[in-house]
């Protein structure tokens, strides 16, 4: 394995792994304690992913970020866990608001990441009615049961299955495996992009609300689990899935931004959340709120 450190203090605005990792944004790494969405982590624990056939360990300690890989992985780590955002810049233009201000202070350091955009899109139609745990544990199910093993130092690490792995997948065995009535989705996604029909990477290059629509093909997928792919995969910070917590912000901070329907509320709070960043901003209001710290 190769190996590697990032000073924490070279990184503007710090960072914090298990809030950047735990936020529900990301179901794609792997604590390796097991308990990734269920306790907080002892100081120095690894998180693995595997990115195009090559696993990635990371952890901070001792006031830095240790990477260890199969290839020299420094570009790949910047670049998922999004090292190079200047995130005190990003929380200093924020909009002067009391519940945003609360939610950056309380959750200091936690980045958006970029995730894989398959697996990222995999993920979000699993996660429909459900708790950041359990859609944690279906997407580990789909990697060990469709994904590739990869054997290093000892540890088995799983891939998350490529769209033509799981193609092969049919409804009754993924509802087997727990996916409920999210199982034909994913079945018909992953045929789709195996196909060459259409692919999640393909709205990266669309304006904003086209690549929303774009995205919306894909069977299992509505204007929210869009809106999850495209801020937390394609690089769209202004995108702010409305989803339970978020409607909850609205309803009791937000109201005026209720506009009735999903468009016209998603541009209002997108406005009111600062515009370019408003994505990081909705990240931080749906942590907070969620866990309640």
């Amino acid at each position: 394995m190769e190996t590697g450190t990032i000073p924490l203090a070279d990184l503007a605005g710090g960072m914090d792994l298990y809030r950047t990792l735990e936020s529900g944004q990301t179901y794609l790494w792997r604590r390796e304690d097991g308990e990734m969405y269920r306790t907080e982590p002892a100081p120095g624990t690894w998180y693995s992913t595997v990115v195009d056939g090559e696993v990635i360990r990371v952890r901070t300690a001792d006031g830095r970020l240790e990477w260890q890989s199969t290839t020299d992985a420094e570009p790949t780590v910047r670049r998922l866990l999004r090292l190079d955002d200047d995130l005190e810049a990003i929380v200093d233009a924020a909009p002067d608001d009391p519940l945003l201000r609360e939610a950056y202070e309380a959750h200091r350091g936690m980045r958006l990441v970029t995730d894989p955009a398959f697996g990222c899109l995999i993920s979000f139609i699993c996660s429909a009615q459900m708790r950041v745990s359990r859609i944690h544990g279906m997407v580990s199910t789909l990697a060990r049961e469709y994904g590739t093993p990869l054997d290093v130092d000892g540890r088995t690490y799983y891939a998350f299955p490529t769209p033509e792995q799981l193609a092969t997948a049919t409804e009754a065995e993924l509802r087997e495996l727990g996916l409920g009535y999210r199982a034909p989705y994913v079945v018909r996604t992953a045929e789709m992009v195996a196909d060459g029909e259409a692919h999640p990477a393909e709205a990266r290059n669309l304006e904003y609300e086209a690549a929303r629509d774009y995205l919306c093909q894909f069977v299992g997928v509505g204007d929210k689990v869009a809106d999850c792919v495209l801020l937390f995969s394609l690089g769209f910070d202004e995108a702010v899935p409305l989803d339970t917590w978020i409607k909850s912000a609205i309803e009791d901070y937000y109201p005026d931004c209720d506009r009735g329907s999903y468009a016209a509320t998603s541009r209002a709070i997108r406005d009111r959340l600062g515009g370019e960043y408003a994505g990081y901003a909705q990240t931080y209001i749906f942590h907070h709120l969620r866990t309640g710290e």
